[in-house]
Formats: structure tokens, C-alpha cells, sequence
């Protein structure tokens, strides 16, 4: 598992929600896929199987009826050994229709996918925030967190299957009050998320209540969070797949549905509704028309999660979000699908952001619309797919694209979008350079080629535009980015690559003082090397050893950064340590290393890492008995160049951070 996500996860990046991608992704892989009953679209989304093997697979079905035993996938064209050990640990056997126990709560009692998980983290040296009240110069008191330092987190999930998931999350974040009070919103843990959700009831095919996501199309109004875009992975990760309604099961505090959502399948139609009431957190501002009415509105809207200091309290849950759409789908023999999206949007306030200089055609108001329609279609070993929509004021995006095996050797991918600068959308999650597809024009190639068994070339080259200002940028712009990785794998125990990716962006430069040269823009040029060696000693010992280098030319102005690290891996039966030491040096923060750590179960890591230091870190896991497995996790940064690590209420006052993370979880039924 943890091979595959390093693999399919995109090139670092501070904007990306790595959290939300895991999560929905671990999901996904611990409910197996059906191998005789997945279509196209489900065998896409898992990302396991390249365009011509899925045909392959399809067509096999089509002649030869279900499978009868996972031996029979060696008869499959296309398929060798190396494709089938990967999908093993991923896919179930089964006939063409699945039939359960008619008693449901029987079935919840007594299924051996239930578990209880609790997780504690804490960073140990104190930071600003948790140091006693002082006052400023001016005499008032200083801000502090209320809480301590603990970061706690509670789950409690049933599921099995393609049947049924139910499920309790619940997350208190370090410097948040562990407090019962109604009036600021708070009890007890900071955030609590609950979902039931029933596949398979007659012809509804789910059912979810509670908290929830949804993904259609190709994520231009449902995106479901669930998203690689550019990485090394060059062919099939750039498309989006409609895997439907999901659980949420994640601990941010935002980006979810919550309330009811259902799927209903007639012959080859599927329709899904869409209806949610959440708080939001966020800030307002009163202000007087001219007839000296008072008005609230909101100014900003907060995704930190975070209620540690009383600012951050005031925000909690002061608005409300209500949300109504839908869903229709039309299927054509498992390779075609038609279908449009609807969502209305309606905040309990008006929504008018604080003005700045590039978001004057960002959303405002109370309410937004936003609809599309879109299709995929599978064409020989051509898996064609597309896009388009508009939201309530009249902004268009629109985003079409294929992948495809043009050989047993050559996989290529291709996407292109152009999104206005007025489309709004909350929920969308569609290919984009941005954060979100708004004022951005592009155009991406991807290219995957085999040339044989032992070596794997990838490549992708991506150009974009962006026709309107942007944050740090106040003038139209583009850029382009491109990728190439060179994999050479002389056996199934050694893995290495060659990677280097480029970047070329505008960016605004200081102010200089002169009134009339206040938002110069310049190009900035970044690039990253990656090599990486991968040893597989014995079936007990691994080693992974990479070098990360950096350059960034930016306003006449030449900056490096590298990082050196080496993994080492050594399991038996019940146990398991993962340790990793790792070197840095960097000369600003442009040139920050990104890096994948290894972490507890449920929990995700992708630091970066500027300056001069080291860094280390040593995973423990033990399994006690089938039903009891303890996880715990130590981590140290140690600066060479400075004397205090962050700044405001984080900040400490030491060279050195140390984190520490444990784990426990307990299945109820083995």
C-alpha cells in the first residue's frame, strides 16, 4: 500500500491536500474491486491498470464469461506477471451478482471490519502559543492558545465491502480547548463527522447520511477532493473518474457534503441527489447602507480547521452552507457514459470578500449555481473523456482530454482545459495548474514508454496561461512545467530513477519604492532532481537511498538546495521498524525539499524542508494479536542555522523540534 500511494502521489506541492487524497484513496483500495463486475470507469479510477489492459480485460468478460479463479487473469491478453501481483492485493473474485445475509443489523454486529483507532501526537519543545501571558508594548495582554500542546484524534469505522460503512471520526488539534460550551460551538473534540452509508438497496445502489463527498465527470462542480493531477505517473492519472458518492472519512474540516446524498439505478440511467446543511467557519463584517441600516456580511470564509487562540474561536461554525444538486447518468454497454451536474449553492449570509487587487471576478453574493455535462467514452485502447459547465455568472469551464496504449510498449495522455476567470465552483476538483479551475488556459501532454521489461521511461510537458491576476501575481501571466523520469528495474528487488522536473512561472518582485514600479512582474524558474535507489535485501530487509536537488533563478538571482536521505526497512512476522536520516541545505525557502515519510497508519507526511539541518525519524509497529496492533512514531529536526524554528504563536525558541506519534487500534470482531 504504501509503495503504491508513493508512486501514484503527485510531485510535492504546498498547495496540494495531501491528507484528503490519502484518505479517500485508502478508502477506495480497502474496499477490493469486484474484477467480474468492475466497468471501465471503476477499473480507471483505481489506477492499477494501464488503457489497453482494461480493454483487454472488458473483452476477455465479454467472450469468456466471469472469472473462476484469479489464476485464470494469466489467460488475459496483456496481462503478465508483473501487472498481476501489483492488482492482487486490490481486487476480489466473485460472480456476476453479490448477495448478502438479509438481516442488516446482524451483518453490522457481527463483520470483522470493525475497529477502533486512537492517535496521539505532540510536538515537545514548547511553542510561543502555550508560554504564559505577557502584554504588548501598548499594554494589552498578548494572544495564546487555550489548550495544550495534545493533538488527539478518535475513529470508530464498521464496513464491508460493497454493502455498508459506518462510521465516527473525531479530531482535536494541538492548542484547541478540550471544553463542553455551547455558546462558541466547542464540545469537546474541536470537529466531529459521522457517516452511514448503504450500498446496494434494491435498485437504489447508495445511500449515504451524514458527512460525504461526491465525484461526477471530470470534477468541474463535483471533485470529491480526490485528485493527482501532474506526477510521475504521466498517463493515467490526469483523468478524473465518476466514482459517485463516498463516505467522508477524513479529519478536515471542510470540503465534505453533510446531510443525505442516494444514487438510484433504472436499467442503464443512475440518478443521484445532493442535499447538505454544514456550518462553515469564517469571519464578518457589519456595515451601514446609506440609509444607515446595518448589514452582515462575510469577508472570508476559514479552511485552517484550527480554534486555538480566541480570534480563531470567534470563527467556529458562524455560517451556514446549504447545498441541493444532482446527478444524471446515462450508460452504454459499460464503455459510454452521458451524464450532467447540478448544484445550488446558499450561504445564510452574503458572501462579499475583503477587495484586493486580483479577486475582483471571484464569487459574491448569497447564492451560486453551477452545472455541467460531461461524457467518457472508451474507443478500442482510446479512453476519450470531457467536460463542460457554467455557474451563475456566466463564467464557462471546460476541460476534454484522452489516454491511451497506442502499443503494448506506448501509453499517452492528453488534456486540455480553459477555465474563466468567473467560473465559480466550491466543490470542483478538475485538472489545473491553480488550486481550483478559474482563470487558467492549458494544455497537457503525457507520455509513458516500455522499452522493454527492465525500463520505464515517463514524460509529461504542460503550458498554461492565466488571463487574469492572481495572488503574488498582478498581471496576466503563464508558464509551463515539464517532467521526465527515467526507471530501470533489473528485478523484482531493485527499483531506481532518474527524476527531473522544471517549472517556469511569473511572480511579483519586492516593492521597490517607486510609486509607478509598485507590481513588477518577473519570471521565476524552478527545478528539481530526484535519484533514487531501491534494494529489497530479503523479504525482511529494504533500503531506499535518494539524493533531492534544487535551483531557482528568480530577478537575476541563482539559489540551490539538496537533500540526501536514506530509508531502512526491516520487518518480522509481527513487528516492523521503517528509520530514515536525512541531510538538508538549502539556500531560501524557494528552495524547500519535498519529501514522502513514512508515518502511522491513517497518517500522512510531506514536509518540507528549508535551510541547514538534519532530519530523522524511526516507525515502530507491532501487532500484539489479530485483533490489537500498536503503531508509534519519533521525529527529530535539527537546524544548524538558526536559533528559533517558525515565527508567531509557533514559534520555539530552540534549533531542534522533536515529534513524537502513537497509534493503537483494536478490531472488535477476529
Amino acid at each position: 500500500m504504501e509503495n503504491l500511494i508513493e508512486r501514484l502521489f503527485p510531485v510535492q506541492d504546498e498547495d496540494l491536500d495531501y491528507e484528503s487524497i490519502y484518505e479517500v484513496l485508502f478508502q477506495l483500495y480497502t474496499n477490493p474491486i469486484n474484477i467480474n463486475l468492475a466497468n471501465s470507469e471503476v477499473l480507471l479510477a483505481s489506477y492499477l491498470l494501464a488503457p489497453d489492459q482494461i480493454s483487454s480485460l472488458l473483452e476477455y468478460r465479454e467472450k469468456s464469461g466471469p472469472l473462476l479463479s484469479l489464476y485464470e487473469l494469466q489467460a488475459i491478453p496483456k496481462f503478465d506477471l508483473p501487472t498481476i501481483n501489483q492488482i492482487l492485493p486490490f481486487i476480489t473474485l466473485g460472480g456476476s451478482q453479490i448477495r448478502y445475509p438479509n438481516n442488516l443489523i446482524k451483518r453490522i454486529f457481527e463483520e470483522d471490519q470493525s475497529y477502533l483507532l486512537f492517535r496521539h501526537r505532540r510536538i515537545w519543545e514548547t511553542r510561543k502559543g502555550f508560554t504564559p501571558v505577557d502584554s504588548s508594548s501598548s499594554g494589552i495582554p498578548n494572544s495564546r492558545y487555550a489548550g495544550d500542546p495534545n493533538d488527539l484524534y478518535l475513529r470508530f469505522r464498521i464496513q464491508h465491502s460493497r454493502d455498508f460503512s459506518l462510521g465516527i471520526t473525531l479530531d482535536k488539534d494541538s492548542g484547541e480547548q478540550f471544553v463542553w460550551d455551547s455558546q462558541t460551538k466547542r464540545y469537546g473534540f474541536n470537529f466531529f463527522s459521522f457517516h452511514f452509508t448503504k450500498y446496494q438497496i434494491g435498485r437504489w445502489k447508495v445511500v449515504s447520511l451524514g458527512d460525504y463527498q461526491a465525484q461526477f465527470g471530470q470534477g468541474l462542480v463535483f471533485g470529491a477532493g480526490y485528485s493527482f493531477g501532474k506526477g510521475s505517473e504521466t498517463v493515467p492519472t490526469v483523468r478524473r473518474s465518476s466514482v459517485g458518492i463516498l463516505p467522508y472519512t477524513a479529519a478536515l474540516e471542510f470540503g465534505f457534503f453533510r446531510g443525505a446524498g442516494a444514487t438510484y439505478q433504472f436499467g442503464n440511467w443512475e440518478s443521484s441527489l445532493i442535499m447538505s446543511s454544514a456550518p462553515r467557519d469564517g469571519r464578518s463584517i457589519i456595515s451601514t447602507d446609506s440609509e444607515q441600516n446595518e448589514m452582515e456580511t462575510i469577508s472570508s470564509l476559514s479552511q485552517s480547521g484550527l480554534h486555538r487562540t480566541a480570534s480563531e474561536i470567534s470563527t467556529k461554525s458562524q455560517f451556514r452552507e446549504s447545498n441541493l444538486g444532482g446527478n444524471l447518468q446515462y450508460s452504454i454497454n459499460r464503455k459510454t457514459q452521458f451524464g450532467g451536474n447540478l448544484l445550488f449553492t446558499r450561504f445564510n449570509k452574503p458572501w462579499i470578500k475583503t477587495p484586493t487587487v486580483y479577486n475582483q471576478f471571484d464569487f459574491s453574493g448569497i447564492n451560486n449555481w453551477v452545472g455541467s455535462i460531461y461524457f467518457n467514452h472508451n474507443w478500442k485502447n482510446f479512453f476519450l473523456f470531457g467536460e463542460t459547465g457554467i455557474s451563475k455568472s456566466g463564467g464557462k469551464g471546460s476541460v476534454f482530454g484522452f489516454i491511451s496504449s497506442l502499443s503494448k510498449e506506448v501509453d499517452i495522455s492528453f488534456v486540455w482545459r480553459n477555465y474563466a476567470r468567473d467560473f465559480h465552483s466550491f466543490y470542483a476538483n478538475a485538472f489545473s495548474e491553480g488550486t481550483k479551475p478559474m482563470n487558467e488556459k492549458g494544455l497537457y501532454i503525457g507520455i509513458q514508454i516500455k522499452p522493454s521489461t527492465n525500463w520505464k521511461i515517463n514524460a509529461y510537458y504542460d503550458f498554461f496561461k492565466f488571463p487574469w491576476l492572481r495572488y503574488r501575481v498582478y498581471s496576466p501571466s503563464q508558464g509551463y512545467e515539464w517532467l521526465g523520469r527515467l526507471s530501470y528495474l533489473p528485478n523484482k528487488r531493485v527499483v531506481t530513477f532518474l527524476q527531473i522536473r522544471t517549472e517556469a512561472k511569473e511572480r511579483n518582485i519586492s516593492d521597490s519604492g517607486e510609486p509607478s514600479l509598485t507590481y513588477l512582474v518577473l519570471p521565476i524558474k524552478k527545478s528539481n532532481l530526484m535519484l533514487s535507489l531501491e534494494y529489497q535485501l530479503s523479504d525482511k530487509l529494504f533500503l531506499r537511498s535518494r539524493i533531492l536537488s534544487s535551483k531557482v533563478h528568480f530577478n537575476s538571482k541563482k539559489t540551490n538546495g539538496f537533500m540526501i536521505l536514506q530509508d531502512v526497512r526491516y520487518g518480522q512476522n509481527q513487528w516492523r521498524i521503517t528509520a530514515r536520516a536525512a541531510l538538508f541545505d538549502t539556500d531560501d525557502y524557494d528552495n524547500r525539499q519535498y519529501t514522502f515519510e513514512n508515518n502511522v497508519l491513517w497518517a500522512f507526511s510531506v514536509p518540507a524542508f528549508s535551510g541547514k539541518g538534519l532530519r530523522y525519524y524511526l516507525l515502530g509497529q507491532y501487532k500484539f494479536n489479530s485483533q490489537l496492533t500498536f503503531y508509534f512514531r519519533f521525529a527529530k529536526t535539527s537546524y544548524a542555522d538558526r536559533k528559533e524554528i517558525g515565527s508567531g504563536l509557533q514559534m520555539i525558541k530552540s534549533s531542534h523540534q522533536t515529534e513524537s506519534t502513537f497509534l493503537i487500534r483494536y478490531m472488535l470482531h477476529r
